[in-house]
């Protein structure tokens, strides 16, 4: 057996603007946050989100972040965020809940064009993450 192992790459927060509510859906309860700004430009993103019936929100967001040297490079994040009902629901009014409360893992998954940046398109990433009011950070490492 084979036991994978973690490389750190980078952490990224961002700000968010309120929810938009849509309602409940064959999915569950389905809301979209707007991804304001964050550690990297971004244009025309959102985190498309419902929570199941489960009680674990499923988060599925799409957004383009820019180095600092000028790269584009388009990110397809899919997580998942469960926690005790308590915790979940202090989380959904705002509060700022310490993150080893919950369990909030995601799966980013990244385009980048040919040249210094495209060694992000050939490995599968995790990452770890917290959820604040209006922000949120992720931790990225990628698997290896």
């Amino acid at each position: 057996m084979l036991t994978p192992r973690l490389e750190f790459v980078l952490a990224a927060q961002g700000k968010l603007a309120d929810p938009i509510q849509i309602g409940q859906t064959h999915e569950g309860t389905r809301r979209i946050i707007p991804i304001l700004d964050g550690s990297f430009v971004s244009t025309g993103a959102a985190d498309w989100q419902f929570t199941r019936s489960d009680g674990v929100t499923q988060a599925e967001a799409t957004y383009a972040i820019k180095t600092d040297d000028g790269i584009v490079i388009q990110v397809q994040n899919f997580g998942l965020r469960r926690g005790p009902v308590e915790v979940m629901q202090r989380l959904v009014a705002g509060e700022d809940v310490d993150p080893a409360e919950y369990y909030f893992r995601t799966n980013p998954r990244f385009t980048a064009p040919t040249g210094k940046y495209d060694w992000l398109n050939r490995s599968i990433f995790v990452a770890s993450g917290a959820r604040y009011r209006n922000g949120i950070k992720l931790w990225v490492f990628e698997v290896l």
